[in-house]
Parts: C-alpha cells; structure tokens; sequence
C-alpha cells in the first residue's frame, strides 16, 4: 500500500523502511522472538524482498534524515523517532476482535500492540487516520477515535475487487477456506471445530484451503488432510484470485473476506456478516492511493510538528 501511495507523490523524496520497533520489542526481535510477526521472520524478508525489486529508496529504521511526514500503516508502535514528526496513518485491513486484552489496554494503559490489531488508532499520535469507508469511520468513531482526524480514503489492497475476476489461477467453481494465524500469534483457535464447519458448508463440493502465509504449515496440512484427504491445500499464490474463481468462501479473520463480499460471493466469517457489510472498503476502481496521497499533501502543508 505504502508503494502504491508514494507514486502519487512524485514531486517528493519518498524513503521506505520496513516495519520496526524499539525498547523492549527490539530486545525480543534481537533475541528471535517476534519471527511470527511482521518485525522479523518471513514477513521482513518478503518487505525487504518488494522494497528491493521496487528499486526504491531504503531508509532502515527511518534514520537517515529528519522527515517532513511519516505515513504508516499501524500505529500498536509509534516508534520513538517519529513520535515528534507529522503522521498519516493508513488502516491496514480488518482488526481483530475486542478481547479481554484490549479491555485491558484501554483501561489499564498497558503496550497497545498487547492487543494487536484491535487497537489500530488508539495512539492519538497522527494528523489524518486513512480508513476504507464510513462505516469503519463510524466503527473507530465508537471505540473513542476523533471523528476529525479520519479521512474516508479507500485501501489501495481492496478497492478495486472487480479487477481480480480476470485471472489465470487454474480453479474454479469451489469452496475456498482462507484460514487465519491465530495460533501461530498466540491467540486461541479451535481447529478441529473450524474444519468440522468447513465440512458442513461445503457439503460434498470440492474445497480449496489457502492457508495464511504465517501458519504452520506442515501442522495445518496434517490436520487438513486428515478430514478432507483430496483437499488442495496452498500457503502462497495470489489469494485476491482464488477469491474471484470460488463459489463460496469460508474465512476466519481474514481481511480477505471483502474481496468475497465485494464480488457477491457466498461468504462465512467468525465476524457478523451484517457488520462486515456495513464495513466493506469503498470500491472506487482503484482510486484510493491517489486519496491519500491528497491526504498526505494537505498534511505537508498544515506546518508545524
């Protein structure tokens, strides 16, 4: 998304870093123990891999120079470098959902990332909050986020669904199940339930698993193969065409889900579904980056820290 935003910016110098953090999060990423998240691991190869072959300009950890805007797409850390810069934060997809752990965030006031995604926009330390539609305005409006600071941007990821219908991913007309890493992310999930409602759903039809890119994956395809032994089962691919080519899709919670509604599919989430409509990303054909990149321009002028 990041990318996509800053060719709208040309008349700027953009610089690029992965996500990184620092205090007691750097001592746990130092020590490998943040692998399954997207300060090491996997996750910080392929960052590194795209910003590479985007042949961009790389600024690890943003300390090269003292910049005008920070743009970011979370803010669970606001990293001590940037805290005194102007910020656009962009919402990255769909947040989990509010546990125990986020009630005790809020009222506790412990480290937001305790709570994961469900605390996007919490910080407070940005000018603009880039959010997919009204409805996710209102949703973030209630859990005490200032109306003011949100802007009705799009997500450049999901605002052009329809373009995905054109594809050459070899299946069609099945049940995708597009399983989620809350396992792998210390959260907890009953598998074997899960695959027995998958069964249910799709009743006989053919079943693709497209498991998240962080999972187990040799623990997920046992367990897979075990109920639904002729069952493809992928950990990588373009998932925006699966999504496309399915009749039905079964999600955990996956952002993916939207693509789904969006192009009129069938769909199933541990999330309200009536909710999810009232959130779908605005379809805009594609506009969203442009958005706020305006954003981020009006941001630039405002002055100031």
């Amino acid at each position: 998304m990041m990318l996509q935003v800053g060719r709208h910016l040309p008349e700027y110098a953009c610089a690029y870093t992965p996500y990184y953090c620092d205090g007691l999060l750097e001592h746990l990423r130092r020590a490998g123990l943040l692998d399954r998240t997207i300060l090491g691991g996997r996750f910080r190869e392929l960052s590194d891999g795209m910003l590479l072959d985007a042949g961009v300009a790389l600024d690890p950890r943003g300390e090269a120079g003292d910049y005008d805007l920070v743009i970011t797409c979370s803010d669970l850390v606001v990293q001590k470098n940037i805290r005194s810069h102007r910020i656009v934060l962009i919402q990255e997809g769909m947040t989990d959902p509010e546990n125990f752990l986020y009630q005790a965030v809020r009222r506790l006031g412990l480290p937001r990332w305790l709570a994961s995604t469900s605390t996007t926009g919490q910080s407070g330390a940005y000018r603009r909050f880039c959010v997919a539609s009204e409805g996710y305005r209102e949703f973030f409006g209630q859990k005490g986020i200032d109306l003011r600071r949100m802007v009705v941007t799009g997500l450049p990821n999901f605002d052009d669904c329809r373009s995905f219908v054109s594809n050459d991913f070899p299946h069609r007309n099945y049940v995708l199940v597009a399983t989620s890493d809350t396992r792998e992310t210390f959260k907890w999930d009953n598998r074997r339930r899960f695959l027995r409602r998958v069964g249910r759903i799709a009743d006989g039809r053919p079943i693709l698993f497209k498991l998240h890119p962080n999972e187990n994956f040799l623990r997920s395809s046992r367990e897979i193969a075990r109920m639904f032994p002729g069952a493809l089962v992928l950990n990588e691919g373009n998932t925006n065409h699966m999504v496309a080519n399915c009749d039905v899709l079964i999600t955990q919670y996956s952002t993916v889900v939207y693509i789904g509604l969006a192009l009129g599919k069938e769909c199933h989430s541990y999330f309200s579904l009536e909710l999810l409509r009232s959130l779908l990303p605005e379809q805009n054909g594609g506009r969203s980056a442009a958005r706020i990149a305006a954003v981020c321009r009006e941001s630039l002028e405002w002055g100031g820290a």
